[in-house]
């Protein structure tokens, strides 16, 4: 089982608690009477898909409900660290360094 830490909450808590809510970090394009259809299209459907360390943004949804990013592995389903939405992505880390949460058999 793959277990997820809730920076809110502090805990670790089962994957089925939580929801994938896309991308962190992801910055609005400008005003949009300014914006083009096609810089609107790409904001909205273009993303990267990176193998390796991703910032994702994660929501409790069984537990307190709160958003949340996470620097997750792709390869390995690996969180590395959790942290409150609104923080910076903190420096990269290895799994054991900081709140790693890894799967589980």
């Amino acid at each position: 089982m793959l277990l997820i830490r809730c920076p809110w909450c502090g805990m670790d808590r089962p994957e089925i608690e939580f929801r994938h809510a896309g991308a962190a970090h992801i910055t609005r394009p400008g005003p949009p009477d300014r914006v083009s259809d096609e810089e609107w299209a790409a904001f909205l459907y273009l993303r990267d898909n990176p193998k390796g360390r991703v910032a994702e943004r994660w929501r409790h949804v069984h537990g307190c409900g709160r958003f949340f990013n996470a620097v997750r592995d792709t390869v390995t389903d690996v969180f590395v660290v959790t942290y409150k939405a609104g923080e910076p992505r903190p420096p990269e880390t290895g799994p054991g360094e900081s709140q790693p949460t890894e799967a589980r058999p």
